[in-house]
């Protein structure tokens, strides 16, 4: 039986781009699980997982964003503010569901100030979020004077509880996922973002409303960020004004490594997930082997510019790929 080589060829690149983040994480499992006979176990698979539960959410919120060609440097520091707020209100009220409220109150209302100063002002997002980053840390800060709250116990149901046998913020993730894959694959709004993403002036000639689907990723992603506060308040057992800083840049590694294009256009919340899983991994086995903690911080580095440039790299190749097929044609 003679096999057809381009065909092989064509097989091999379709698996390539289909399954090549699934072939990664699958990979650095098997590694992971040599280095270190503890990866394995089921009480570091639940500690990676809820670990990883808050920057996935958040990543969620920037993979909305990027597709349709924004980006949020705030939601780390929008999430301390809200998940702060939403403490202080438990700990005056006693009520779960209005702390849970205020959170997503809060991190809404910081993302319309963002979609704001981006549609109607003209900001390049770079900046709006960026000014929003400072603001939004020094308000969490200023409003505690700087000290942590304690004292949360029936707070910690969010971040530390369990339903079944499964860890509460992961049950958390799943639900964001696949609302977050339903508005991506399946509403007018998520075909908007690619859309925009993609061309925006084509866009807005199809008679897109650009600026109102740009603000209404800006609030989607604040839902997300007000859960993620809570989620992060709520595992770490107490309010940290300082709390998770450059969590922003989590997200966006993960959603980067993810295959969503930072130039815009394209995206998944699948591979947004196993982006954010390989992200996980990789701090726990550099954690459980003892890698100095400035070296985990040149390699989280390194892990961002070499999926921008893949990402740049895989685009310019696709698209002198279809230039060469129409000069033949």
């Amino acid at each position: 039986m003679k096999i057809n080589s381009t065909s092989l060829n064509q097989s091999w690149n379709t698996i390539k781009n289909r399954y090549s983040i699934l072939l990664v994480l699958l990979f650095l499992i098997v590694v992971s699980s040599l280095v270190n006979p503890n990866f394995l176990t089921g009480s570091n698979m639940s500690n990676v997982s809820r670990q990883i539960s808050v920057t996935t959410i958040l990543a969620f919120g920037e993979t909305l964003l990027i597709i349709c060609g924004l980006i949020d440097l705030s939601s780390g520091s929008v999430l301390a503010l809200s998940g702060i707020l939403s403490v202080a209100v438990f700990k005056a009220t006693g009520s779960l569901p209005l702390a849970f409220a205020v959170a997503i109150i809060v991190a809404v209302f910081c993302n319309f100030i963002n979609g704001l100063m981006v549609t109607k002002f003209k900001t390049p997002p770079f900046i709006a979020t960026l000014a929003m980053q400072a603001m939004a840390r020094g308000a969490a800060l200023l409003y505690t004077n700087g000290q942590n709250i304690y004292q949360i116990e029936g707070y910690t149901v969010f971040g530390q509880g369990f339903i079944g046998f499964i860890p509460t913020p992961v049950v958390f993730l799943l639900i964001f996922f696949f609302l977050t894959w339903y508005l991506l694959k399946h509403t007018r709004f998520g075909r908007s973002l690619f859309a925009i993403g993609g061309n925006e002036e084509a866009a807005i000639a199809s008679g897109i409303n650009v600026n109102r689907n740009k603000m209404a990723a800006f609030l989607v992603n604040g839902v997300l960020v007000g859960v993620a506060g809570v989620l992060f308040m709520s595992r770490v057992n107490a309010g940290l004004p300082n709390g998770a800083i450059n969590y922003e840049f989590q997200a966006l590694t993960a959603s980067i490594i993810g295959g969503t294009s930072f130039t815009g256009g394209i995206g998944t919340a699948g591979g947004t997930v196993a982006g954010a899983f390989i992200v996980g991994f990789l701090n726990n086995i550099m954690n459980l082997t003892n890698v100095n903690s400035y070296l985990q911080q040149i390699v989280r580095g390194a892990i961002i510019a070499l999926a921008v440039i893949y990402d740049i790299q895989s685009k310019t190749s696709k698209q002198k790929k279809k230039l060469g097929n129409i000069t033949e044609k």
